[in-house]
């Protein structure tokens, strides 16, 4: 039997890119940035973790690859298009994940749950169509390496949807109404960062867990349902 090499936390970071997100570029650009230079200041940390960055309007498209932030160079490159395709994100996800997880086993690594942070400044454009790729992500009967979603909402994205699209509702977050869009970015990447490093300090623990920090300025979606 072969050596595992270790434990991995998959995580991927899904980004709103669509056109209403034009104003807040640099704020999405330096987000991104500062997740990834956050995790390279922590090579331990980074070690049991692979990052993986989208940019979703129309369709989805690949920022950077599942990747160890130790020895990757590049930075994620935001492109502001489009409208905001919800069942694109699912309907990715759904090739995706799996694909990354089997090459991750191959590479002799045992693999926890993979973690989504979805963020959004608007409501879906494609009506309900995305329900049905989600629920089929999320089934872990049908998708035995569904992940856990955690979905934050800025802007016109409402509570309700945010709730739906996350996988706990624990796991799903607003901002509060009159938050500047641009500073509730920068928080939902601090809380993104806190939350990845803390979780990756239990990995080794007998009680190995997701942390999820919510963001400065956001409030749970069920308060505001």
């Amino acid at each position: 039997m072969a050596e595992i090499k270790g434990v991995l936390l998959p995580a991927y970071v899904l980004a709103d890119e669509s056109g209403s997100m034009a104003p807040y570029v640099q704020e999405l650009s330096d987000g991104l940035v500062s997740l990834c230079e956050g995790l390279r200041a922590e090579p331990m940390i980074a070690a049991k973790l692979r990052l993986g960055v989208l940019g979703f309007s129309d369709d989805v498209q690949v920022r950077l690859p599942v990747a160890d932030m130790r020895t990757e160079t590049s930075l994620p490159q935001v492109v502001i298009r489009g409208l905001t395709n919800y069942e694109a994100v699912f309907d990715d996800l759904l090739g995706r994940i799996p694909t990354d997880v089997q090459w991750l086993r191959g590479e002799g690594y045992r693999v926890h749950r993979p973690v989504v942070f979805f963020l959004s400044d608007g409501q879906p454009t494609d009506g309900g169509t995305w329900r049905k790729p989600h629920a089929k992500l999320t089934d872990k009967g049908q998708t035995p390496t569904s992940p856990n979603i955690i979905a934050c909402g800025i802007g016109d994205a409402q509570a309700a949807t945010m709730l739906e699209v996350a996988t706990r509702p624990e796991f799903a977050f607003v901002s509060k109404p009159g938050t500047d869009i641009g500073q509730a970015i920068s928080e939902f990447f601090q809380a993104l960062t806190a939350s990845l490093v803390a979780s990756a300090h239990t990995h080794n623990s007998a009680n190995p867990q997701l942390v999820v920090n919510k963001p400065d300025q956001f409030t749970m979606a069920i308060d505001e349902v």
